[in-house]
């Protein structure tokens, strides 16, 4: 049986994850480039909780699907 914490997985979990972070950074500029509004004044400054919501809903959507790409 393998060793589940071996170097060569720890590596690429990191890589991955890191990986992942900077897809998920990229798409929330993304996201916030293609809205009309400015997405960090409505979410912090006015607390906007309705946009909050669906923020969060896309933003673990996203991480599933990031996740999913990464898994094959």
């Amino acid at each position: 049986m393998k060793n589940l914490l071996d170097v060569q997985h720890l590596v690429a979990a990191i890589v991955y994850s890191g990986l992942g972070a900077m897809v998920f950074f990229a798409w929330f500029v993304i996201f916030d480039k293609v809205t009309p509004y400015d997405l960090w004044q409505e979410l912090i400054v006015k607390q906007n909780r309705a946009l909050a919501t669906v923020m969060s809903g896309l933003s673990i959507a996203m991480g599933i699907i990031i996740a999913a790409a990464m898994i094959g």
